[in-house]
């Protein structure tokens, strides 16, 4: 287990000096000039789907967690912190389907040690699909897709029983028709958890570095950087656990106008607020089942319409969870015209084998 690294003070003087290292890397990163590091809400960066949840789990709890301690190895995809030696040799895989018949999905494997820390890695895509191809005339030419790719290499150490830190380096490649681009990008991110009050709190920098090619051979679109704080608590006499986000606490104006002409305002500071905020809940009938839902308010705020609002910004889902594996479902709205649906199954293979040799005569 993890917690017997905490008294070899050997290890943890290794640990140390890996994340001075690391963090060598992520000051280089977040120093860059340029625009890379200005707060954005979408729409005016590149690699925005570096910010797909892959998590059903985190879906089903309003999109994202970066403080739920849990053997959930998609969770270090938003905070590599949350990282554990629980997820040895877990191997988790993740699949969404999208609006207009986008999928993209996630697998992970975690690997877990004495005296370095704890590893993983994994692969995330996102598929837009086949496209007509057509000359300017309108005949049709043929037809082409676009995709997008993203690498994570990650690496977390457990200070003592509380702290935890980590690392994730991001590699990222993007195909779309002729079009090739390359970048490179990290997140840092940091863990608290305090036993006797049942909280669990965390922060993280996403997203931080650069274009290194770009579509039309230069580089330098600012990516979809973000910092992030969140908090979960769990009550001691009740299977409830609560949770609260907030995203973007680099921008701190969250509202957009996107009719100048409008005079209706945006709702003034409260509303501000609102938008930086992911509100969730879990109930845990029991060990082997979860039930999540969650309030994006900002994606409630921007999926408005002037006849109704309907479910959007609302997530919710479930999990059934033995321990060889754990099989998680999740549904996000956006509008009353429809969804996102994710899954994620979880495997032990420590486990399912042990079972399997110990079933052979």
């Amino acid at each position: 287990m993890i917690l017997r690294m905490r008294h070899r003070a050997p290890n943890l003087l290794s640990g140390i000096a890996v994340l001075q290292r690391w963090a060598v890397v992520l000051i280089f990163l977040t120093a860059l000039p340029g625009p890379a590091l200005k707060g954005q809400t979408g729409g005016d960066n590149t690699y925005e789907f570096l910010n797909l949840s892959h998590s059903a789990f985190a879906n089903a709890t309003g999109g994202i967690s970066v403080a739920s301690w849990r053997s959930d190895l998609t969770l270090p995809y938003f905070n590599p912190a949350m990282l554990n030696a629980a997820m040895d040799n877990d191997i988790s895989l993740s699949f969404s389907s999208w609006f207009a018949g986008i999928r993209y999905g996630y697998a992970s494997w975690a690997h877990s040690t004495a005296t370095a820390g704890n590893f993983a890695g994994g692969i995330s895509f996102a598929s837009y699909g086949t496209f007509t191809e057509a000359d300017e005339a309108g005949n049709i030419t043929g037809s082409f897709t676009a995709a997008e790719y993203g690498f994570n290499i990650i690496w977390s150490w457990q200070i003592d029983s509380s702290f935890s830190v980590g690392v994730n380096l991001k590699p990222v490649i993007s195909n779309l028709e002729r079009y090739f681009s390359a970048g490179l990008c990290a997140d840092i991110g940091a863990t608290y958890r305090n036993e006797r009050l049942l909280l669990d709190a965390g922060l993280v920098i996403r997203n931080a570095g650069l274009q290194l090619i770009g579509y039309t051979g230069d580089g330098g679109e600012p990516l979809p950087f973000e910092i992030i704080a969140g908090a979960t608590k769990r009550l001691a006499h009740a299977p409830f656990s609560f949770s609260l986000t907030l995203r973007h606490l680099e921008k701190p104006d969250m509202t957009f106008d996107y009719n100048p002409e409008d005079d209706a305002g945006q709702g003034g500071f409260g509303e501000n607020i609102l938008r930086h905020i992911v509100l969730g809940v879990e109930i845990l009938p029991s060990d082997a089942f979860w039930i999540g839902a969650g309030l994006d308010y900002q994606r409630r705020a921007e999926m408005r319409t002037g006849q109704r609002t309907g479910m959007a910004g609302f997530t919710a889902g479930f999990g059934i969870r033995t321990k060889a594996f754990e099989l998680a479902f999740a549904h996000g709205a956006f509008h009353p015209a429809g969804g996102s649906n994710h899954i994620t199954v979880t495997l032990k293979p420590d486990i399912i084998f042990k079972k399997t040799e110990h079933a052979e005569p």
